[in-house]
């Protein structure tokens, strides 16, 4: 009997086995015509997993659930297998970052997707945490890859495999260039991986989300109610609504994307062709370490295009409020990431300002257009925390104010620096 994953050929938990199968030249074949919500019900795959979650892995000595666990189970059916290491404490290296690609990576990406995509109640907070814990995860393994080529060795191990296949679902979905850019080892990692031929025989090819998903309800809607007389057509519609196969569940849509539907057109997007570069300006800040009001603030107002964007200032309005450090720059941290969503057309600054309490938030923001966009308004409920006031780029203490908040400088209008946090 063959080896036969039961899965949707677009799950990337079952993307580990059938790279793991490629590397190890174990045969394991795809089920055909399979239906996330009907094939994992029936009996059949019930006997193999009685909570009906994918994938499972059919084998002549019983099925085997749970992705790690498949993924071990085809590595180890060849003798030797370099995927596992050559010594115990390779052996244990590997276990260590499997669990950590699953526990300290997925889980988070998962936090933060699922939500947006209605699949689960959307709370700000808890998005907050998990992307928090998401990037302290990344910036651990974007340490130990800044002298590392693979996880473990000088080979791709099945550590690798694992962690690719978690990090394909947060490159394509919700992290996007300016998030992981951040994390250049991660980056550099990540493509090197899903371009090995037998990565890319399974995945694909892989594309980078261009922006975060808006957050979708994740109440279905009510059905309107047909009138009491009419009793037949009634019946008619409850006897086809029998035949249609049931949907999938909040926790199967986890473990099985759909393909995703065609995203309308951001309004944004629609405007005339601008000048400026906006990946161009936030690499020149990002890469200028000296030399700064020379190189990376004469190089914004040469890129600076005013038809095509506009310039922001932002003061929080509830500054009284601001007596502990730490909150203050958690609310500004959360800020930042609720804006997430705009973060294809809009660069910003964010000041903490004082040296005791209360501290000041004052803001610079660069978008797209000649207003702050509609969707980040209707979206971030921070915004209306802030005053909004468009730069008067013919007031010259306006363009130093600009530059200012640009550079971080310290005095900022007579005031320490308490903290200054970038988007971009």
């Amino acid at each position: 009997m063959a080896l036969v994953l039961h899965a949707g050929n677009t799950n990337k938990n079952a993307f580990k086995a059938l790279i793991a199968a490629e590397y190890s030249g174990v045969k394991v074949e795809l089920v055909k015509n399979f239906e996330m919500g009907v094939s994992n019900k029936s009996p059949e795959f019930l006997k193999m997993n009685p909570i009906g979650k994918v994938p499972v892995l059919e084998t002549p000595d019983g099925p085997v659930f749970e992705s790690n666990a498949i993924a071990r189970y085809v590595t180890r059916l060849k003798a030797d297998n370099p995927l596992y290491g050559s010594t115990l404490i390779e052996y244990a290296h590997i276990e260590q970052w499997i669990d950590f690609g699953s526990l300290e990576i997925d889980a988070n990406i998962l936090r933060w997707f699922i939500p947006r995509v209605g699949f689960a109640v959307y709370l700000p907070l808890a998005e907050e945490a998990a992307i928090s814990a998401l990037k302290r995860a990344l910036g651990a393994l974007d340490t130990h890859l800044a002298s590392n080529t693979y996880l473990v060795g000088h080979s791709v191990t099945l550590a690798d495999i694992i962690m690719t296949c978690n990090l394909v679902m947060g490159f394509s979905r919700v992290m996007t260039k300016s998030f992981t850019s951040e994390f250049p080892h991660v980056e550099r990692y990540f493509w090197t991986m899903v371009n090995q031929p037998n990565f890319r025989k399974i995945l694909g090819e892989v594309k980078q989300a261009e922006s975060v998903p808006p957050v979708q309800s994740s109440k279905k809607p009510s059905q309107p109610k047909e009138p009491k007389h009419k009793d037949e057509p009634k019946k008619e519609a409850k006897k086809e609504a029998k035949k249609e196969p049931a949907k999938p569940k909040v926790a199967e849509a986890a473990e099985e994307e759909e393909a995703p539907k065609p995203k309308p057109k951001n309004p944004l997007d629609l405007l005339p062709p601008s000048k400026m570069v906006l990946d161009d300006w936030k690499r020149l800040y990002s890469n200028t370490k000296t030399n700064f009001r020379e190189v990376a603030i004469k190089g914004f107002w040469d890129m600076y295009d005013p038809e095509g964007y506009s310039l922001w200032f932002c003061d929080y309005k509830y500054n009284d409020e601001n007596t502990v450090s730490f909150v203050t720059l958690n609310k500004v941290t959360g800020f930042l990431q609720r804006m997430d969503l705009a973060r294809k057309y809009a660069f910003g600054k964010m000041l903490i300002v004082g040296s005791e309490a209360p501290f000041k938030v004052k803001g610079l923001w660069l978008f797209r257009g000649q207003e702050i966009p509609q969707f980040v308004i209707d979206e971030c409920y921070d915004m209306e925390l802030y005053e909004w006031k468009k730069v008067d780029l013919s007031d010259e203490a306006q363009k130093e104010r600009v530059n200012q908040m640009i550079e971080d400088q310290e005095p900022f209008e007579g005031e320490a620096l308490l903290d200054a946090k970038c988007f971009k």
